[in-house]
Order: structure tokens, then C-alpha cells, then sequence
């Protein structure tokens, strides 16, 4: 069907936020074409956070069984990798699968129309030979893709990239992995905790290198824990592939790399060139398309999710979501608000992390004061015992007497982040912080500890 059709609303790209935004105002009686080339949902559901996460626990799973006493230095049997990955795949996609996700939004009332979708114009959207015109305007949602880097060689060879590796239907016995960021070193765990032999390779000095030093020093803690074999300030200079086996040859070291599968996790980009925005004014070699704080990017346009680089985080874009559709509704709220943006990466041990780093705090010209303890010297940590690694950082600013940023590293350090998210948030003062009382024996008290410790 071609020519030119009418809507209230078109959302390219229905991932997390696209799908929020679409379903939401076809629930409010607008007219919206939803338009997605990939399955509905994005990336969390199919290939990130819901399969990935599930790994992950099956890993921290035999983790935990070899730290058992009477099974420390015993053999633990290793489920067969085919059967665990089939069976989390299975799970995963159960209540949540391209078809019920697109039935979901069709039942709300929106048309979804499959295919790429680009600008053409300012409210204009063209998918294939079909160009749809939106009265109120257009949300772009299209979320991101890996990055992958020139490294001479590498293009033309069959790497994986993170969707790859949890579609693998069998263990490799050895795998590299280029980039030491959240999706490498969780990977790099799973991988490594089913008796995959496993190199990771960080460009930076240390890993996860976004977050505090200690979080990166914790994280190669853990990996080597696992045999896994830990390079940071290390670069791949060439890629060879002889149809078995990779070879990684890196700057500065003569000894290459190999192993038999190469998994790239050097970051995502978003393509602004393929959604042709300079269609409507915009930069297309830009690396973000740029809102304000109701995500408008122009006249009857507007961006959510890894589009608008405040992080390629689902819980971003969720919350974009919801200030655009009150925006597109006529409905006031308050502006996009990412001072105490919270992020997880889902390593054994967790790290959890909201707001600015000690660097970051420093380098915006603020009084820092900052204080940590160790889990371990925690009632809860000792009681953990092995596993139970971590701590709490905690970056006050000075003059206001509040947290700019926190991190909480251990067990349960995603969900401990909690109460240091509300904190950073509502600027808590920290003289009130120290006066709340504090739940033994969890490892949420440890809070108590770094708030003494401030210096």
C-alpha cells in the first residue's frame, strides 16, 4: 500500500519507552502508528536485560554452590550450557514474544506498521512506500546498536556482539572479549562461570571505568575469581580469523590472544543518519539527538530512550516515556530531571551507582567530601561470608551538606541503591541521613558506616 496516510501520533521504534509512549496515547483515544522492523519490545526483553539477567542468576546460582563448606574444593557439576541457555530463552519470551507484544498495542488501538521508519519531513514519516503524517507530531524511539570499533580486520569476521551470545546454542571453550564496560564484564562472568576460558580487553586502566576506581578494581577482582583472564590499558591492534579460531594481536604486548569466539561490547551508538534527521534541521553525525527537558527535539518532534544519550539504560527511557506522553497530552509536569541517574551492572558483586563520581564531583568544581567502608566489616557482611565482597562510597557535597553520589557494591548492591537513589534525588540532608535508623543486620547499614566515615 502506498501514498500518503494521517495519524495523531507516529512512534518510530518500539522498544521499552516507544511502546510505553504509543500504547499509552492510543489508551488516551489518539490516533497512533507505531513503526517497528524488529520485534516489539526492543532489545531488553529478547536480548538484554530479561534473558541476559536470567544468565546471570544461573551463574551466581553455581557460584553460590561452590561456596558452600561442605562443597568448597568438591566438584560442582556444571549444567550442560545448551540446556540452561534453551530453557532461559524459553522463559524469557514465554509472556513476552513479538506477536503478544504486538497484539498488546494493537488491542489498545494503535496500528503498528512493520518496517524502518525515517523522516521526510517535519511530522513525516516514510516506511518504505507508505508515508504517514502526524498532526500532533512524531516521537523517535529507536534505541541503539553496538559500536564496533576500526580494529583492521575485524569487519568481514564472524564476532558476536551481546545478542549473539545469548542466542548461543552451545558453550565455545574460549572467547575474547573487546570492552571491560557493563555488557563485557557481565558476559565475561556468565561466560567464565560455565567453564568458557575467557580474556577480557579494556582500552581503559580499569574496568567499568564510567564508575568509581574501587567499583573497577572489585569487578577484575571478581573476573579473575572466575579464571578469567583480565587486560585493561590494552588495545587490539588486528583481528584475524583463520575459520577456527580468533587471533587478537594487541598493542604493546607481543604474545597475541586467541580463542574460538570474539565478543564485541565496546559500547552502543545510535544512527541518526538512518532516521535522515536532517529532514528536519537536526545533525545527522551527531552522536545524540538533543531535548529539552520535555524531550522535544523541534516542532511537533520528540526523542526518548539511547536516542537522547543520558544512557542506554530501559529504565531511561521508561521515564522519558512518561514525561513525553504528559507533554504530547498537554498535561504539566516537571522537566527531565538526571541528577541522580541510577545504573547497575549486574557482575557478582553487583554495582550499583547513582549521580557523580568522586572525579566527576571534583572536576565540576564542588567541595567534596567522600567516605567508604567495606562490607566486610559489616554484622551482614560477616555473616555473608564468602561472596559477600563489596562497599559503600558515598560523595557528599561539602558546602550543601548533601550527596551528589553514591555506589553500593556487594550481594545486593543493585537494590540497596534504592535508598541512596531517594537521597540523592530529594538532596536529603546528610546530618538527617545519620539520624534514621538503619535495619540489622542488612547490608543497607553499611550506609550508616560511610556516612560516619565522610571526611
Amino acid at each position: 500500500m502506498g501514498g500518503n496516510e494521517q495519524a495523531d501520533v507516529v512512534v518510530v521504534g518500539l522498544g521499552p519507552g516507544g511502546e510505553y509512549v504509543a500504547g499509552t496515547l492510543a489508551e488516551a483515544g489518539l490516533d497512533v502508528v507505531g513503526v517497528e522492523a524488529e520485534p516489539v519490545g526492543g532489545e531488553c526483553p529478547y536480548w538484554g536485560c530479561v534473558p541476559s539477567k536470567m544468565m546471570i542468576r544461573a551463574g551466581n546460582l553455581l557460584a553460590e554452590a561452590g561456596r558452600v563448606p561442605d562443597l568448597a574444593g568438591a566438584a560442582v557439576v556444571t549444567p550442560e550450557w545448551g540446556k540452561v541457555a534453551g530453557r532461559i530463552r524459553a522463559e524469557a519470551t514465554d509472556d513476552w514474544n513479538d506477536q503478544v507484544a504486538a497484539d498488546r498495542f494493537t488491542g489498545k488501538g494503535g496500528r503498528l506498521v512493520r518496517g524502518r521508519g525515517r523522516l521526510s519531513g517535519p511530522r513525516r514519516v516514510t516506511v518504505g512506500d507508505r508515508t504517514i503524517e502526524a498532526r500532533r507530531g512524531v516521537v523517535l524511539a529507536t534505541g541503539s546498536r553496538p559500536r564496533i570499533p576500526p580494529v583492521p580486520g575485524l569487519v568481514g569476521t564472524p564476532y558476536w556482539t551481546n545478542r549473539d551470545a545469548m542466542a548461543a546454542k552451545e558453550l565455545p571453550t574460549s572467547m575474547v572479549v573487546l570492552g571491560g564496560g557493563a555488557i563485557g564484564v557481565e558476559l565475561a562472568q556468565v561466560f567464565a562461570r560455565f567453564t568458557c576460558a575467557v580474556t577480557v580487553i579494556e582500552g581503559q586502566d580499569r574496568l567499568v571505568s564510567q564508575e568509581e576506581p574501587e567499583a573497577g578494581e572489585l569487578v577484575a577482582q571478581a573476573l579473575r575469581g572466575d579464571g578469567v583472564t583480565v587486560l585493561t590499558g590494552t588495545r587490539a591492534r588486528q583481528v584475524e580469523y583463520d575459520g577456527v579460531e580468533f587471533t587478537v594481536r594487541l598493542e604493546g604486548r607481543e604474545k597475541p590472544v586467541r580463542a574460538e569466539r570474539l565478543l564485541v561490547a565496546t559500547g552502543r551508538r545510535a544512527d541518526l543518519a538512518a532516521l535522515a534527521v536532517d529532514t528536519v534541521g537536526l545533525d545527522p553525525t551527531a552522536a545524540a539527538v538533543p531535548t529539552d527537558g520535555q524531550l522535544r527535539a523541534g516542532e511537533g518532534l520528540w526523542a526518548v530512550g539511547d536516542l537522547t544519550g543520558r544512557g542506554a539504560f530501559t529504565h531511561v527511557s521508561m521515564y522519558q516515556a512518561q514525561i513525553a506522553v504528559r507533554d504530547i497530552l498537554g498535561q504539566l509536569g516537571p522537566d527531565a530531571d538526571y541528577r541522580a541517574l541510577p545504573r547497575v551492572t549486574f557482575t557478582d558483586p553487583e554495582i550499583g551507582a547513582v549521580g557523580l563520581t568522586e572525579r566527576q564531583a571534583r572536576e565540576l568544581g564542588l567541595r567534596v567530601r567522600t567516605g567508604r567502608v567495606s562490607l566486610s566489616a559489616s554484622t551482614r557482611g560477616w555473616i555473608h561470608g564468602p561472596g559477600g565482597e563489596g562497599f559503600v562510597k558515598l560523595v557528599e557535597d561539602a558546602d550543601r551538606g548533601v550527596l551528589v553520589g553514591a555506589t553500593s557494591a556487594g550481594p545486593a548492591g543493585g537494590e540497596v541503591l534504592y535508598g541512596l537513589n531517594v537521597a540523592v534525588h530529594a538532596e536529603v540532608p546528610v546530618d538527617r541521613l545519620r539520624h534514621m535508623i538503619y535495619t540489622s543486620p542488612t547490608f543497607h547499614r553499611a550506609i550508616e558506616a560511610a556516612l560516619a566515615a565522610l571526611r
